[in-house]
């Protein structure tokens, strides 16, 4: 028997609600398509019970999975999107904290500047 994942088992309760979310969105795709679950399966390239837990949301299914369906309703192109750096706050307040940083640090005294630069033209 496969090991559990330990990021299954430290994700937290809004993500599994929002791949719950997910998978209702993917359930009703299919529904609105008239498409059965044997052929929705079979053209993601899973088992039926396997597209039963996607549409519950399972975070068990694999990323493959559930891209593959997104494809299938035309939109897989957001999945690039999710991670673009553009939209990583997390790294933008970084960056600006470290700016913020080298902007209060005191500059170089001109006497220190000037004994700096004597030194490297002498040989």
């Amino acid at each position: 028997m496969p090991k559990r994942s330990q990021a299954l088992d430290a994700m937290p309760p809004l993500v599994l609600a929002q791949l719950r979310t997910l998978g209702e969105h993917l359930a009703i795709a299919r529904k609105r398509r008239l498409a059965s679950r044997k052929d929705w399966a079979l053209r993601i390239g899973v088992t039926e019970p396997t597209l039963a837990r996607m549409e519950r949301g399972d975070p068990s299914v694999s990323m493959a999975a559930y891209a593959t369906a997104l494809w299938l309703i035309g939109r897989s192109s957001e999945l690039a999107e999710i991670a673009a750096p553009v939209h990583d706050l997390g790294a933008l307040e970084n960056e600006v904290r470290a700016a913020q940083w080298r902007a209060v640090r005191k500059p170089p005294s001109i006497a220190r500047r000037l004994a700096g630069a004597g030194g490297k033209g002498d040989a």
